[in-house]
């Protein structure tokens, strides 16, 4: 079963737009290898449909991994995804294709890139979009062809980067793309590993010398590499003699990301901005341990070097956009409201058998608007503000005071689908337990001994969600306060371990703990904020205003819909008092019809 498109013409689409607005080589994207083996003697228990997430983008049904190309045209914002139309596991990928006003309600149009030239007959992979001089979408992707096909038992594959351009400008849904028989733009050369070469990024253009600009990454043994190119007229591309950036021992660099950010204000810039009162940002997503990574650093415009700053570590103790289940994240620059989004997919942890049983796996994540932190050693992230168009029945809770011990449930809504905001005052730190510097560089591991039911100092206090009355069945999103020899460290973490009780379902599936550190001083400012997004099996938290977030994937077996329940807890030895709390039920967008 695959995505099936209505029979309607544009102008319907547009009446609907409108009203919603007043492999031998090296796999890619295979996540919890654990996860993709069928064992026979595994008594298969299918998750339930109700917990198929609502207002997240995703198909009606099927496997999605990376989003690609998103990019906004005359009037509309694009998204472009790696899509199997035939199952809800990796293969048979093609770039689907969805449209909005809004980036909340979405339309499904025919897949735009589908392998069919021999330059991408064996894939048509990730890649951007990138917006030309005069106004002419253009996509890089990355294309698998066959380097010696005599012997089908033993194909060797190798990755080339192809351009795709439209057929019709004056279409804002861009329907039709036509693939260049002078394809691929940028084959494999010479100190190029043809197995390791993907993802290109948004090329980014110099007036200086009129050339633009692209990374595609790679690596070369553990060494990760952002190889350059330059091109003048976006056909034919060269490599540069040096990388743009490599760093050892990361492996190989997937899905790399390169923009400015403002040094002050909230503002997106376009990807070709450069010079005084710019940062960029380098992000790359690890193929070893299958997180992502970004520095913010100076790009050199007459050496072609990007070097991170000092306060951002260049290996996997890096910063992240999110601590949980989140990869393959794309970035644009929106135009229309000047501002730059981040795209990210967080696949399913059920097994593979749930998976296609369900018919479904995998959503990419709100889409979130970033910028720089002005302490400027890290970018915030917060979800887009039209996700508030959702906002439907509300409840709130002021100036309440949580005991140690204490389980407060919020009711008055349905919080199965819902947007949770709350800050936190803590009046007193003289109860944080002392900090194991051993964990500096791992806050999971942390988190996994210091879950939300271990009764600590200050903390661990947050919310329990999707949970039963009893509490039997919960995912805890929290923080705790410790003291170290010179500041207090602030942990958050999501801990799913008790989200699913049913022994049948739980035992096979992947529930880590999932955590990160977040950068303030509880000693000049008392409170600390965290908002929650559920929707049946994501949940989506952004702590202290967007400066650590994380992301998971959770299958309550009881906590569905309407007996889906939220609480307020407290498992410290001190007083914890919520200053606000606003939750919000939020409504079904359209998602992708067709079905």
């Amino acid at each position: 079963m695959g995505i099936t498109y209505r029979k309607i013409g544009k102008w319907m689409v547009m009446l609907v737009l409108l009203w919603i607005s007043c492999e031998k080589t090296e796999g890619s994207h295979v996540v919890h290898m654990r996860l993709q083996e069928t064992d026979s003697n595994v008594t298969l228990a299918v998750t339930s449909p109700a917990l198929k997430a609502a207002y997240h983008f995703r198909p009606p049904n099927n496997w999605i991994n990376d989003p690609n190309g998103p990019l906004y045209y005359k009037g509309y914002y694009h998204l472009f995804y790696q899509y199997n139309p035939k199952d809800a596991v990796w293969g048979n990928i093609v770039w689907a294709h969805s449209v909005s006003k809004d980036l909340i309600n979405w339309i499904a149009l025919k897949p735009a890139i589908e392998p069919s030239k021999p330059f991408d007959q064996y894939g048509c992979w990730s890649g951007s979009a990138t917006i030309l001089l005069d106004g002419t979408p253009a996509i890089l992707y990355t294309g698998i062809i066959a380097k010696n096909d005599t012997d089908p038992n033993n194909i060797l594959w190798t990755q080339v980067q192809n351009v795709a351009y439209p057929k019709n400008l004056s279409d804002p849904f861009l329907e039709e793309w036509d693939k260049p028989d002078y394809n691929p733009v940028i084959p494999i050369g010479p100190g190029v590993n043809g197995t390791a070469f993907r993802d290109p990024t948004t090329a980014w253009y110099s007036p200086e010398d009129k050339h633009w600009r692209v990374v595609v990454g790679s690596k070369w043994d553990l060494k990760g590499q952002a190889l350059l190119y330059r091109s003048k007229d976006f056909k034919k591309w060269v490599k540069a003699s040096h990388t743009l950036h490599a760093t050892r021992g990361t492996g190989m660099w997937e899905c790399p990301d390169f923009y400015p950010v403002s040094v002050k204000g909230l503002l997106g810039l376009d990807t070709s901005v450069k010079g005084k009162g710019v940062k960029h940002v380098l992000k790359v997503s690890l193929d070893l341990d299958r997180y992502e990574y970004y520095t913010i650093g100076t790009y050199d415009i007459t050496r072609d070097r990007y070097t991170p700053d000092g306060t951002s570590k260049d290996n996997k103790h890096g910063l992240r956009y999110d601590y949980g289940n989140f990869y393959a994240s794309k970035t644009f620059y929106d135009p229309e409201k000047k501002r730059r989004i981040l795209w990210g997919w967080a696949n399913e942890t059920d097994t593979v058998p749930e998976d296609k049983n369900k018919r479904w796996a995998g959503v990419q994540l709100i889409p979130r608007t970033v910028w720089l932190d002005p302490s400027g050693k890290q970018l915030l992230q917060w979800p887009v503000e039209e996700l508030n168009s959702l906002r439907g029945k509300q409840v709130s809770v002021t100036s309440k005071k949580v005991k140690p011990g204490d389980h407060l449930e919020v009711g008055g809504i349905q919080t199965a689908q819902a947007d949770v905001e709350v800050t936190f005052d803590v009046s007193s730190l003289s109860n944080a337990e002392p900090f194991d510097p051993k964990y500096m560089y791992d806050a999971q591991a942390f988190c996994k001994i210091k879950g939300a039911d271990v009764k600590g100092g200050v903390g661990p206090f947050g919310l329990y969600v999707l949970a039963t009355a009893d509490l039997q069945e919960k995912t805890a999103v929290f923080f705790r306060v410790f003291k170290s020899e010179d500041k207090h460290v602030v942990l958050m973490c999501n801990d799913p371990t008790q989200s699913t009780l049913a022994p049948s379902l739980a035992e096979n599936k992947y529930k880590p703990t999932f955590a990160g550190y977040v950068d303030v001083d509880l000693t000049k400012s008392s409170s600390i904020s965290l908002k929650t997004l559920l929707d049946h099996s994501v949940v989506e938290s952004f702590g202290a205003g967007g400066k650590t977030v994380i992301s998971s994937r959770v299958y309550p077996t009881l906590a569905q819909g309407d007996n889906a329940r939220l609480f307020i807890f407290n498992n410290g030895a001190v007083d914890i008092k919520v200053t606000k709390l606003d939750a919000w039920e939020l409504k079904k967008p359209l998602m992708n019809i067709g079905a």
